[in-house]
């Protein structure tokens, strides 16, 4: 089993280490932190690499744990990112069998990010036709058996992940972009998604 972080709309080397487990443990009781995957995403626009962030109420000088985190919606970010996932993807391969299952999420409004993400990673699931068993830690876990994967939360400074070439909405101007967001390899291989995971040769 994998011992990770619930994320939004997570990197693609967060499900390959799913796709090569017998089931997840989701840490929950951690202390928030910045510059984390568990508010933001990364996807393909014609302008290249480019942020999807997640407002979050903060709390001056008060530690929270990540399943305390409520989400800030005074800016409307869910329609912009909905507007944003249409614009880049609409001429992807696979926009049209996925989108009216996204949709609804950027329609309901999660008060905290922890339900909204665990929504997120259960149409992922879904899509990706990945069936295993999920835990929620009921205490912060310090040292387990479990093979921690909760580093690939962090997106400042992170790894770079060599992934294998797919074909990209906007390649030809912008090259190969790995570790996207998961939903950009949904969008452009479909149902081959989770062979593309299944045949990577990463050493975490």
């Amino acid at each position: 089993m994998v011992l990770i972080q619930p994320t939004y709309f997570s990197p693609i080397i967060q499900y390959l280490a799913i796709s090569k487990s017998n089931g997840i443990v989701f840490e929950v009781e951690d202390n928030y932190q910045k510059q984390t995957y568990r508010n933001r995403c990364y996807v393909y626009t014609s302008n290249g690499k480019h942020l999807l962030n997640v407002p979050i109420q903060h709390l001056k000088g008060i530690k929270q744990k990540t399943k305390d985190i409520k989400i800030d919606y005074k800016d409307d970010w869910n329609k912009l990112h909905l507007k944003t996932l249409k614009t880049a993807y609409n001429s992807s391969p696979f926009f049209e069998f996925y989108i009216d299952d996204l949709s609804p999420i950027f329609e309901k409004k999660y008060t905290f990010l922890l339900d909204l993400n665990l929504k997120c990673h259960e149409i992922i699931m879904d899509a990706l036709q990945i069936e295993l068993s999920t835990l929620i830690t009921s205490a912060y876990i310090k040292n387990s058996d479990l093979k921690d994967f909760r580093s690939l939360a962090i997106a400042k400074g992170q790894k770079e992940y060599k992934l294998t070439r797919y074909i990209q909405v906007f390649e030809q101007h912008h090259g190969f972009i790995s570790n996207l967001s998961i939903l950009d390899l949904l969008f452009m291989e479909g149902p081959n998604a989770l062979n593309y995971l299944e045949n990577q040769n990463i050493t975490f």
